[in-house]
């Protein structure tokens, strides 16, 4: 059972990094009332730990491959913890995103080394189970933070809370560096992985693209879907909010269930392609909601917001093994940066044609979009199930008589 264990561990670091990364717009309204900061102000402090992310992946990936997952893990959850405790003591604009950036690109070894991790304790036919246990993190640590951050500011203000982000990360560092252990390291590769650059294959390219193609119809439905119950609909702040949190529940129960059917029909890219489509319907019936309101819209955005984020899990997952353990670090950073600058590019460019033309033009370039995201998609044989050609990063050690090192424990 001590792959659960990684699972869980993994799971936990992530989780305390979006707390941090993406719970800051809930400390808005503290940054204006209680620190006078005009709103451009407070979306630039916003940007700040996503603009180090996104700068700080591909490097974080490559430290994972070389020297190992736990290592890297616990030294950005480290240093994201002593950057965040002395944010607390920071004052102005500059000095406060400065701290914010540098904090985010700690974060990034995170997302750059958890995934690997999971990947590699867990053999193929369990591994996208596994990998989307691990990308609820994002729905979990969104979760917390909106159900503590804002009322800790009203107490304790902006230190208050980053504080709060500081012990959270110094608590799951401290975990990982006792319990965590990298995934056993074969002398030399197996046969079946991968050798060489990955990139020099279109898959891989392919998975990256389809996958930041498939962010924009989640962040339309995830930035846009509770004003357009308000101003649409008619719901009030709260209710829309209560309505948004079941999508949340949906949306981290739709990447285990896409996961868990990767692993049973072996192949990632296969659920990936037909889920495309069906996020293409989804936001098709939402613009078609946004034209002809009725309490089926309502539902429409529930399931939107759920369903887009289901292949979230299966574009990791897939890139791992494209690229094989001695390039996965620096794959899956590739693979968050993508995401990550199609995640900040999606509310100003959607919500400038939302502003122009209306929501149904607005979901119905979302719609499009995870339609040609599904034609992007590779159609080779990207596998993970029983008779994979990729199977436990430990394979090569394990024979006849030794379990993958995804079986053990």
């Amino acid at each position: 059972m001590r792959r659960w264990g990684m699972l869980a561990l993994g799971t936990a670091a992530q989780t305390v990094a979006c707390v941090f990364v993406y719970g800051l717009p809930y400390l808005s309204d503290e940054l204006r009332n209680g620190s006078g900061l005009t709103l451009g102000q407070v979306g630039l402090l916003v940007a700040c730990p996503t603009a180090g992310l996104v700068l700080a992946l591909v490097a974080w990936g490559a430290l994972a491959d070389r020297i190992g997952e736990r290592v890297v893990i616990v030294a950005g959850l480290a240093g994201s913890a002593v950057l965040l405790g002395a944010g607390s003591t920071v004052e102005g604009l500059v000095p406060l995103g400065v701290v914010l950036t540098l904090a985010g690109a700690a974060s990034a070894s995170v997302h750059a080394a958890s995934g690997r991790l999971v990947v590699g304790w867990f053999s193929a036919e369990e591994r996208g189970l596994a990998m989307g246990i691990r990308q609820t993190a994002t729905p979990l640590g969104m979760g917390l933070a909106a159900l503590v951050v804002p009322a800790l500011a009203a107490r304790a203000g902006v230190s208050g809370s980053l504080l709060f982000s500081a012990v959270l990360c110094g608590v799951v560092a401290v975990l990982v560096g006792m319990l965590a252990a990298d995934p056993p390291r074969p002398a030399s590769a197996a046969p079946e992985e991968p050798s060489g650059s990955p990139y020099r294959q279109a898959a891989l390219w392919r998975v990256h693209a389809s996958s930041a193609l498939l962010c924009v119809p989640q962040f339309t439905a995830g930035a846009f879907g509770m004003v357009f119950l308000v101003e649409v609909r008619g719901w009030s702040a709260v209710q829309a909010g209560q309505l948004l949190a079941v999508a949340q529940v949906l949306g981290a129960g739709s990447r285990i269930a896409a996961g868990r059917w990767s692993d049973r029909v072996g192949s990632r890219v296969r659920p990936m392609r037909r889920l495309s489509l069906c996020i293409a319907v989804v936001m098709g019936l939402t613009a078609l909601g946004a034209v002809w309101p009725s309490p089926l819209t309502d539902a429409a955005v529930v399931l939107a917001c759920g369903i887009t984020a289901s292949t979230n899990g299966l574009a990791f997952t897939a890139t791992a093994e494209l690229a094989g353990r001695a390039w996965s670090g620096r794959a899956m950073g590739v693979q968050n940066t993508g995401q990550n600058l199609a995640a900040s590019l999606t509310p100003p460019l959607l919500g400038a044609l939302i502003g122009a033309a209306g929501y149904a033009w607005g979901f119905a370039l979302a719609a499009g979009i995870a339609a040609a995201a599904s034609a992007v998609v590779p159609a080779g044989p990207v596998r993970g199930g029983p008779g994979s050609r990729v199977k436990a990063w430990g394979g090569a050690r394990a024979g006849r008589t030794t379990a993958p090192a995804g079986r053990r424990g």
